[in-house]
């Protein structure tokens, strides 16, 4: 595999930091419900809360979509329900990165069903030029172009979501992505 640095881990550290700054000026005195979306978003999500200076509660939901390829099979299925009521809460949605916006765009309408007081989506990396549905975070770490990208809990097919930074994928065995 044949990887490119695209986001150092200091970088991204900063850049969370930010974002936490904002979310914790946007949420205080609000009764915060951070929900992560498994398994991307852990890392992201785990540095974020260490950096909020509000009191949150914390859950997860988990979506496939991706199967062992690199695009979207355009259905989302969930494998994971959350476990807390969000009803009239403040509601967070921690995502590594919104791409095709199909997996982000169903979980929003989903979690809308359950009548939460306010409902917004933190996103590490953005990817505006592949919507294939209308969709735009609320908080968005990086925008990027059309790479396919691994680390700081990103994967491939399983792989490379401990690495410290996010790199851009530039070849999977002889192949090159595009």
């Amino acid at each position: 595999m044949d990887l490119q640095l695209l986001h150092s881990q200091a970088a991204i550290e900063q850049r969370v930091g930010e974002l936490a700054e904002s979310i914790s000026r946007d949420y205080r005195g609000k009764d915060l419900v951070v929900i992560g979306i498994l398994k991307g978003a852990f890392i992201f999500m785990a540095d974020l809360l260490r950096k909020l200076s509000v009191p949150c509660t914390v859950d997860f939901v988990r979506l496939t979509s991706y199967g062992a390829d690199s695009v979207t099979t355009g259905k989302v299925i969930i494998t994971k329900d959350i476990e807390t009521s969000i009803v009239q809460k403040d509601v967070l949605i921690v995502e590594d990165i919104i791409d095709s916006g199909i997996s982000m765009n169903f979980i929003h309408r989903w979690l809308a069903e359950r009548n939460p007081r306010s409902l917004k989506v933190c996103a590490l990396l953005d990817k505006p030029s592949r919507r294939r549905v209308g969709f735009e975070a609320d908080y968005v770490g990086f925008c990027i172009d059309d790479f396919f990208v691994v680390g700081y809990g990103l994967d491939f097919d399983e792989n490379f979501r401990f690495l410290p930074d996010v790199y851009i994928v530039q070849k999977i065995g002889g192949e090159a992505l595009q």
